[in-house]
């Protein structure tokens, strides 16, 4: 199995410790503890705390008879911590209704009035000492139609689901007693057509700061010229919300990773108007600059800084790289190298947590795509959270950001501009998407517009980068394709040689390709339970498997490379089933990121390093005789299959393609040997014995004391030999002390079984022998412990220190 690495634990908490390069007048926190939640109501106001009944946009600040009144009594609202996604705590429940399906089954929408409003209540305290300073509170993402209310005032609305909003709450402050900040989200709208999830999911963050500051929107850019030499460009807008006007400097200092600094640029006299704002531009050359790759990920730091006198009034931490992105219509060039785009399209559940992930779970999840060679990352479809993109910045990994919708209206338009004004300092991105598969405009004189507005902005807002448009469309050239910049193709990847004939200089990529659909450790179809082989066979009639789509991409120019459809499964659309299946089959890997057999066939062609796979288990009790598919994934030159030391062939690898045997079963060892590069490659699979004892194997077990850090634990089952056993089913119960459980799961796409409970009651059933608990930790120092049983079998315990 495979796990994070010492290295990828330190880059998080290279990220976690980032503000304390510097200590700055502002300050950013967390407000993530301490929420009340309760469920309201769609269609009955009585229920949903007398919203609608209650003439609250008479008066302003008026919230009497309300949960948005600053006395109201929440005593009996459960207590949650943010990041929290109420959808995954629900039921399922099955209706005839393709909308439901496509989410999961989750009884959420307009369906069930009765699980789609969600109330949060939070407290907090301001210092009097703080009165002179501006606020503004961050949210990351609220799914969705979000209300906002700080002590009693209406404050913010936010209908995105997805990118973030900040509002300044300075005038609503209270430094006399606590601040009462009450959500109202709405999820009876989806916005998707998978599983998204409900709630605030993502962080929340109060910001104070002074009245003369940096704005939100700073942009750092680089240039690298020939001799090493790296020119870093700053624009800032500096904005004074105080009531008279203001002389200050401003500067920005360049450190490198351990916090040294680098360079600066020329200090600058500026003055400012009373409730005014001015863009400041500079730039810096750095000496032998350290550029920013896939594989050395090198991120320095920019530090925009407002003096007056010898007192620094403003100061911000942006991290960024020094790097070039070149996209023709032969290639991606990063810093001057060729490269293939070797990506994967992800949705941002996880199991057992929904949409509500840790940060670390970020990093997690990334290290096991870089793992498997991937080295680009489509947000699909959607902004994706900051924490995904910090974790892409530190591992390594590229990123193609997308936009909600082909949409240009003044609602859209403003989340595409809050998107890249967030995003455009990040280097893990390389291009940007305007939209996926609008079938409704991307052919005709609508669509074609639409895009070019959004193209425009995106210019304006980022000329440093370029869009694409992910069609599903074959060779047609009418509407977005006709405007946009790189040429997306989702499948049809038949058509992409014609269409590269056609238009020889646009450059072409797959951005939504393959979709194999497969079930973890099943070898047979099974219409009952809604599974599939797990094998690179079976693909739906609009898609391809593997073996179809990458050969073509790997062996033309023309093709920039691809993402396949998807690097994990996740909750909706349940392809080809209905119910009971309700999640996806598309994912390299399950929901809880344990790789399934098409896993290695990427590994063998996207990864510089010896792969030698087989599959199935050799687990066949009952079948003895009777022959068994044999698959090897592998990038070795040629592989020689053995059944319990009997040679059954040695066979040449063709290039981005597998080996396969049908062999006869017998219990015993099924062993390949393999030759790449004149190095010997040796693997095998063993006939186990009963399961006698579980395993516990931790992503890490060594937690910050800080009560965010989280860890992955995988569950499997070991024989007396010390083998594990791939079919095992048994069931798991978990209990810890001094960490708290947050999620559970096990990758059976058809598994109705709870992911969370509120009764302490832990358990998940091993799904072909694994199954994955999450926790995470508190803020106490010391030892925490996890334990494992299950009937028949010995249990496990793991220990972790909390620091």
């Amino acid at each position: 199995m495979i796990f994070l690495n010492r290295s990828l634990v330190c880059l998080f908490l290279l990220v976690i410790s980032a503000q304390l390069f510097a200590q700055s007048p502002r300050k950013r926190q967390l407000l993530n503890e301490g929420w009340k939640f309760h469920l309201g109501h769609a269609a009955n106001a009585e229920k949903d705390f007398n919203y609608g009944i209650a003439n609250i946009f008479a008066k302003t600040g008026r919230a009497e008879k309300t949960a948005i009144a600053i006395d109201f009594d929440d005593v009996a609202w459960r207590t949650v911590q943010i990041p929290h996604d109420w959808a995954v705590e629900l039921s399922f429940a099955y209706k005839d209704h393709e909308d439901l399906k496509d989410h999961g089954y989750k009884a959420l929408g307009g369906l069930f009035p009765e699980n789609s409003i969600g109330w949060y209540r939070n407290k907090f305290r301001i210092a009097a000492s703080d009165s002179g300073k501006r606020f503004s509170i961050t949210f990351d993402g609220v799914f969705r139609d979000a209300r906002v209310w700080l002590n009693g005032f209406y404050i913010a609305a936010n209908q995105s689901g997805y990118v973030g909003f900040t509002v300044d709450v300075t005038d609503y402050i209270n430094f006399k007693k606590e601040n009462v900040l009450v959500v109202r989200a709405d999820a009876t709208q989806s916005e998707g057509w998978f599983y998204e999830g409900a709630g605030i999911y993502r962080n929340v963050w109060l910001n104070s700061y002074d009245n003369l500051h940096i704005d939100d929107d700073a942009f750092v850019y680089t240039s690298v010229q020939a001799d090493g030499k790296a020119t870093v460009n700053i624009e800032a807008s500096l904005k004074n919300d105080g009531l008279q006007s203001a002389n200050a400097v401003f500067y920005a200092l360049v450190k490198d990773r351990s916090g040294k600094t680098v360079a600066k640029t020329a200090e600058q006299q500026v003055s400012l108007d009373n409730h005014s704002v001015t863009l400041i531009k500079q730039q810096v050359v750095l000496d032998k600059a350290l550029l920013w790759s896939i594989e050395q990920p090198y991120l320095y730091h920019i530090e925009p800084v407002i003096k007056q006198g010898n007192s620094i009034v403003d100061k911000r931490d942006i991290r960024f790289g020094v790097r070039t992105i070149d996209i023709k219509a032969d290639g991606v060039y990063l810093n001057g190298k060729h490269i293939k785009i070797k990506g994967t399209n992800n949705h941002q559940d996880h199991a057992g947590l929904g949409s509500a992930l840790p940060d670390y779970l970020q990093y997690y999840r990334i290290g096991l795509l870089k793992q498997m060679g991937s080295n680009a990352y489509r947000a699909s479809h959607h902004a994706p959270t900051p924490e995904l993109l910090e974790a892409c910045d530190s591992l390594g990994m590229l990123v193609l950001d997308e936009q909600r919708l082909l949409n240009s209206s003044p609602e859209y338009m403003d989340q595409f501009e809050r998107l890249i004004k967030r995003d455009r300092n990040h280097p893990s991105i390389f291009l940007w998407s305007i939209g996926n598969e609008e079938g409704y405009a991307q052919v005709n004189g609508y669509g074609k517009r639409i895009a070019q507005t959004l193209l425009a902005k995106q210019k304006q807002l980022d000329p440093t980068r370029t869009s694409t448009y992910a069609a599903d469309l074959a060779n047609v050239f009418t509407g977005v394709n006709e405007v946009i910049p790189v040429r997306g193709f989702n499948y049809r990847q038949f058509a992409v040689a014609d269409y590269h004939r056609d238009h020889p200089q646009q450059p072409v990529i797959g951005t939504e390709m393959g979709s194999t659909v497969t079930t973890r450790g099943i070898y047979v179809k099974d219409t009952v339970r809604a599974y599939l082989p797990d094998q690179d066979i079976t693909a739906p009639w609009w898609a391809s498997t593997a073996e179809q789509w990458w050969p073509l991409a790997a062996e033309n120019d023309f093709w920039l490379g691809g993402f396949i459809w998807t690097g994990f499964d996740y909750r909706g659309e349940p392809t080809p089933y209905k119910w009971p299946n309700i999640s996806s089959h598309f994912g390299v890997m399950d929901v809880c990121g344990f790789p399934k057999n098409i896993y290695y066939y990427y590994q063998s062609w996207w990864k510089n390093e010896d792969v030698l796979h087989i599959s199935p288990h050799w687990n066949w009790h009952g079948k003895e005789g009777q022959n068994i598919d044999v698959w090897i994934n592998s990038n070795a030159e040629n592989v020689e299959l053995f059944l319990n030391g009997k040679s059954l062939g040695k066979k040449d690898m063709p290039r981005n393609k597998h080996l396969q045997w049908s062999v006869a079963y017998r219990p015993g060892t099924l062993k390949a040997v393999g030759y790449r590069n004149g190095k010997k490659l040796v693997n095998e699979v063993k006939t186990t014995g009963i399961a006698y004892k579980l395993k516990l194997t931790p992503s890490k077990q060594v937690l910050l004391a800080d009560g965010r850090d989280a860890v992955v634990v995988n569950v499997s089952v070991l024989d007396k030999n010390g083998l594990e056993v791939p079919d095992a089913m048994n069931e798991i119960s978990f209990n810890c002390t001094d960490m708290r459980i947050i999620g559970v799961g096990n990758g059976d796409p058809s598994s109705h079984e709870d992911d969370k409970t509120t009764t302490g009651q832990w358990k998940r059933r091993l799904f072909n022998g694994h199954c994955q608990v999450i926790l995470k930790a508190g803020k106490k120092e010391g030892t925490a412990t996890l334990n494992a049983s299950a009937t028949g079998v010995a249990g496990s315990q793991l220990q972790f220190t909390i620091k």
